[in-house]
């Protein structure tokens, strides 16, 4: 959670750095973020081929836990569609778009500026940061009423990395590969599902 903050607490102060132009530099003009994301994506293949005990570990894994990556996308995927038809100023695609970052923050919310613009980036980034908190914060109400799946399904592209050690506490270590085989698949979608949002 603490990383969270520090996430959030630096997009305040790139805001306030805007408004008040205290970096000399049309951002706006230039093709910085589109350098950035390529980097990111570089840091995230190095990141996933960097690492063959996560591979490895999906041998072990329950046939039919198969099915909850999936089950979280179309799930996910399904919830912004309906939430669309409550948001007259906003199209489905966008809306499914924002839900297409599955709490992946950095990464869906540089594809959603680089396609749709900062206002519709910002929102991305506010709503993938707030998925990964309700997450920390709620693992042990999630559990209780819903299952020991219910926080890997609502932690999204975050169950492999910030959101594991809260879910190894409350669900049990016997769910770690699970929640790392749905973080995996989960992160792998984002760029895909949130590209096709966007040029829909």
């Amino acid at each position: 959670m603490k990383g969270s903050f520090i996430i959030v607490s630096f997009f305040a102060l790139g805001t306030v750095f805007g408004i008040y132009h205290v970096i000399p530099y049309d951002f706006s003009e230039s093709k910085l973020s589109y350098y950035t994301l390529c980097v990111l994506m570089f840091c995230v293949g190095l990141s996933v081929g960097n690492d063959p005990n996560t591979l490895k570990s999906f041998k072990t894994l329950n046939p039919r836990l198969i099915l909850l990556p999936v089950m979280t996308i179309l799930g996910t995927l399904a919830g912004c569609a309906v939430v669309s038809l409550f948001l007259e100023h906003r199209n489905p695609a966008d809306v499914m778009a924002l839900g297409a970052g599955f709490g992946y923050y950095s990464l869906s919310s540089i594809f959603i500026t680089e396609y749709k613009g900062a206002e519709l980036g910002t929102i991305a980034l506010l709503s993938n940061i707030t998925r990964e908190i309700i997450a920390l914060l709620c693992a042990p109400l999630l559990v209780k009423y819903f299952g020991k799946l219910a926080p890997i399904s609502v932690g999204g592209a975050t169950t492999m990395d910030t959101t594991l050690p809260i879910i190894t506490r409350y669900s049990g270590k016997e769910y770690v590969v699970v929640s790392i085989f749905h973080g995996f698949i989960v992160d792998f979608s984002v760029p895909f599902l949130v590209t096709l949002f966007c040029l829909i």
